[in-house]
């Protein structure tokens, strides 16, 4: 952790420091059933503190919609923390609101068809779950076994090709998500970064989807990887706790560098 540490001193004293974080995975343990997903409390303690801080932002930044981001973000309306929910197509800002896209009645339709098709397509597979997007669906198979979830994302895969080829396609952990909206967590980075004006940016994620935020981080910004696997963060945790302990420090930094 010593490393990591000495990485925050770079950014702890930033005029206006942007503090984005995905969520599963990063402030809350994966889950078999994605709605029981909670930050743990050290996390929460974090976040609450760096949230109350001066020209201190904190964010979400996540693939799931923003309605289900607030679920299980346990937020309010009072909440002083910005969201991005599916990958950055809707927003929800302290005193405005949720900020979200004008809806298309065409790809609504064709997102219930095929959610509808999806379902049926993979009814018979013990374990998969197909979960209903705002602006897409994504493939569950974190409890099915591997040949299960391989027959699962090639049926689902040439349902869209059939049905919805212009459609996006995101693999992440036991996942892959299809949306007819094309935003990323980079797009998503760019706007809070532009809505604050911020000097610097901390980004942390776990997962395949967090990359194209990770690669999208300027020299003054830094870049934390949750868990194993290729990054291009500069930063690795190994744990959520120790996601959780990194931003308590970052809290204390933060809190001296501005007195």
């Amino acid at each position: 952790m010593s490393a990591s540490v000495k990485a925050l001193h770079g950014i702890a004293g930033a005029d206006r420091l942007l503090i984005a974080l995905d969520f599963d995975g990063t402030v809350s343990p994966l889950m078999d059933e994605p709605m029981a997903a909670r930050m743990i409390p050290e996390a929460a303690a974090a976040i609450t503190r760096l949230a109350a801080l001066p020209e201190t932002t904190v964010a979400f930044v996540s693939g799931r919609s923003l309605a289900d981001l607030r679920e299980i973000a346990e937020h309010g309306d009072e909440s002083p923390v910005l969201l991005a929910g599916s990958h950055g197509a809707e927003f929800w800002v302290p005193g405005e609101g949720a900020i979200e896209p004008e809806p298309d009645s065409i790809d609504a339709d064709l997102r219930d068809t095929l959610y509808r098709h999806a379902q049926d397509a993979t009814a018979h597979l013990e374990g998969v779950w197909i979960e209903p997007k705002a602006f897409g669906l994504g493939v569950h198979t974190r409890v099915a076994d591997a040949s299960t979830a391989a027959e699962a994302n090639a049926a689902i895969d040439a349902l869209v090709a059939a049905e919805a080829s212009h459609w996006r396609r995101r693999t992440g952990k036991n996942i892959v998500e299809y949306a007819f909206r094309h935003e990323g967590k980079d797009s998503a980075i760019a706007a809070l970064r532009a809505r604050i004006d911020a000097t610097a940016v901390l980004f942390a994620g776990d997962d395949v989807t967090d990359e194209d935020a990770l690669k999208s981080l300027q020299a003054e910004d830094l870049g934390v990887h949750v868990g194993e696997g290729p990054t291009a963060a500069s930063v690795c945790v190994a744990s959520v706790k120790e996601m959780a302990a990194l931003l308590e420090i970052l809290a204390t930094e933060r809190e001296s560098a501005r007195e």
